[in-house]
Order: structure tokens, then sequence, then C-alpha cells
């Protein structure tokens, strides 16, 4: 495979495997998804429950939420910003507020998304001080780290006797 990947670069080719109009269809597709997880929950148990000492789900969305939003600014202009740590006057308490809030970071995503440069994704940089690499690989971080916790979330719901959505549905 080294020997494929020299050949192209010494051939000028330099193909994307993806493009940036790709990605964000596919991150958006996720963001989709883990969305009908939330509207899957009971009001209560999408604040309070939780096994085996894993947080609520509701937090693991707050900390998707806190991520995401700084995160997609850190890539269009390479300025990280600290992620959003939501105090408890700013959390949101109620399923339509937590929805709310993860549709103003969609919005926030697809409009930011318009202002990078497609050589960015290539570039290499410090997300948030911690993570160093490829800005398509922080970004394939924040979607691992978005599947992770809704698979948590579909293990909350399978407990309390809910068959959570599809998987491979994220339109």
């Amino acid at each position: 495979m080294e020997k494929n990947i020299n050949q192209a670069k010494g051939a000028g080719v330099c193909a994307p495997v993806i493009t940036p109009e790709a990605l964000l269809e596919h991150w958006q597709g996720h963001r989709s998804l883990t969305r009908r997880v939330i509207e899957a929950f009971p009001e209560d148990k999408l604040f309070e429950y939780s096994i085996g000492g894993m947080r609520p789900f509701s937090e693991m969305v707050i900390e998707m939420i806190g991520m995401a939003m700084p995160g997609i600014y850190g890539v269009a202009t390479g300025k990280w910003e600290t992620p959003l740590h939501h105090t408890k006057a700013t959390t949101p308490v109620t399923r339509q507020e937590l929805l709310r809030r993860w549709d103003e970071v969609t919005e926030h995503i697809n409009t930011t998304w318009a202002q990078i440069p497609p050589q960015r994704f290539q570039e290499i940089d410090v997300a948030f001080g911690q993570w160093e690499g490829p800005i398509f690989w922080i970004m394939f971080y924040w979607i691992d780290n978005e599947i992770h916790h809704r698979g948590q979330g579909y293990v909350y719901l399978r407990s309390l006797g809910i068959e959570p959505p599809h998987f491979w549905e994220r339109k």
C-alpha cells in the first residue's frame, strides 16, 4: 500500500477519498440519527437514567454539543476555544431545550462549513490544545465519539424496553 501512495504522490495525483460535501453529509446523517435517539427517550429517563455508573444520555448529548459548536469554528478558523462547558443555568433541563440546542448546532455546522477551504481538511492542527492531527482525523474523532455515546443511548433505550432507531437510517 505504501508503494501505491508514494506512486500517486509522485505522479501528482491527489484525489480525496471523500469530498468535504460528502463528509458533511456523513456527519449530519449521524447527527440526524442521534437526534432521533434523543427523541426516543422518555423525558425523565433522558436526564436521570443510567446503567453501570455511566452518565445520563442528556449529559453525553451536552458533551457532543459542547465539542461540535466550538469545534467547527476551530476547523474553519484555526482558533480553538475551549469546548463549551454548561453551567446549571445554561444546561438544558427538558428534551425540547436539548433538541433546540442540538438543532442550533446543526445549523451552525451547516453555515460554517461553507467557510472551510478544502485544503484545510489536510492541515495538521491541535484541536482544543489536546488532539493533534489532520483536520479530517479530528473530525472523525468527533463522529466516532458521537457514535460511541449514541451506542450507550441504544443500551439505555433497550433496557427501558424501547426499540431505538435503526442505526443505518441516517436521513
